[in-house]
């Protein structure tokens, strides 16, 4: 294949509404792509009122947004549709009503264009983001950590993912989001709560490391949730309130558990699965005490540390562009009626994790 691939990516799956285009290098191979343009409609201010998203809000917004995304972005990339090569979709996991929105724009731009549609999966998209940014070849060790994921996945295909072990119920970033609502911080959790905790004391109260009493990669993060509202509701009992000192070290612990649990079954998924590559994808991968964490861990382990730029570790259609480009030149496309699909495993033969979550059950 001589020729450049663009592709169009969408992506609603949750709260942000976000079109990309994305240009592939020639060949059969990985990466890095370029990203041509990537808009990205953030609806913080429509949920900041209700603690956390609300579905209909947000499918509302990604109806009235998607298009005016796809057109920026094309306009942006200086291209027309006519110049594609093919369009992909997010089409699950998610919100329901996020998902049709996308679905249904796909299918329409699919129709009226010829072009090939691409469902991707969510989290796949995130899976595969290290290619787009450093062309790392399969197979590569991978730790998905989001708002509503958390996994260790060995990546051997863009279709092919194969699951050591992942939340049994929080996810790292639905933990940050909480964590910052017990102690007053804004939305979204994750940075606001990284930036108190640069100020404060991480070895101030005793939180647990939930799991690493036991063997195996499964991770958890709601008693460390419940044990950080236990703390500050015995702070505020002992000083009759809570000082910007206590909240930035118990800003500072949280994250520090955190880390140090991500660090731990990092390692123990290096033991099980030896790769390469570490590479690591997802909102909290963002987190920078995370990042250095875990290239300490792949370091120690031999392995190369890969993890995308901050912009391409949050929702965008970037990664749904790149995923959409790796399953068609796989031919993996979709047919025309692609369906939206809230629930949708990376490894279909591995058992379902237990808890929900705010995008459902985990994968």
């Amino acid at each position: 294949m001589d020729r450049t691939p663009i592709f169009l990516g969408l992506e609603t799956s949750c709260d942000d509404t976000a079109a990309a285009v994305v240009r592939a290098p020639a060949g059969d191979g990985a990466g890095p792509g370029e990203v041509m343009a990537s808009v990205v409609l953030g609806q913080a201010e429509l949920h900041a009122a209700f603690g956390g998203v609300v579905p209909e809000i947000a499918a509302r917004a990604h109806a009235e947004k998607l298009d005016l995304a796809v057109e920026a972005a094309l306009g942006r990339a200086g291209v027309g549709l006519r110049d594609l090569d093919g369009i992909a979709v997010t089409s699950g996991p998610g919100l329901i009503g996020g998902l049709l929105a996308g679905v249904m724009l796909a299918r329409g731009l699919a129709a009226a264009t010829g072009l090939p549609l691409v469902g991707v999966n969510h989290l796949a998209a995130h899976a595969l983001t290290p290619r787009l940014t450093d062309g790392i070849a399969f197979p590569y060790l991978l730790l998905l950590v989001s708002g509503g994921h958390a996994q260790f996945l060995a990546v051997e295909g863009p279709g092919s993912f194969r699951r050591l072990g992942g939340t049994i119920d929080d996810a790292p970033g639905e933990a940050f989001d909480k964590v910052a609502k017990l102690l007053g911080l804004p939305q979204p959790g994750g940075p606001a709560v990284e930036a108190c905790a640069a100020a404060g004391r991480a070895g101030r109260f005793a939180l647990p490391r939930p799991l690493l009493d036991r063997p195996g990669c499964e991770l958890s993060f709601s008693g460390l949730k419940t044990a950080v509202l236990r703390a500050r509701d015995a702070t505020v009992a002992a000083a009759g309130g809570l000082a910007a000192a206590d909240v930035a070290d118990l800003a500072a612990g949280f994250q520090a558990a955190v880390v140090e649990v991500l660090a731990e079954k990092t390692r123990r998924a290096l033991a099980l699965a030896p790769a390469p590559v570490l590479a690591v994808a997802g909102g909290v991968a963002a987190n920078r005490a995370v990042r250095a964490a875990l290239q300490a861990a792949a370091t120690a382990a031999g392995a190369r540390f890969v993890a995308p730029p901050p912009a391409l570790c949050t929702d965008n259609g970037a990664i749904v562009a790149w995923a959409g480009i790796e399953r068609w030149r796989a031919g993996l496309a979709d047919p025309a009626d692609l369906v939206a699909r809230p629930r949708w495993p990376l490894d279909a033969g591995a058992p379902a994790l237990v808890g929900g979550g705010r995008r459902g059950a985990k994968g």
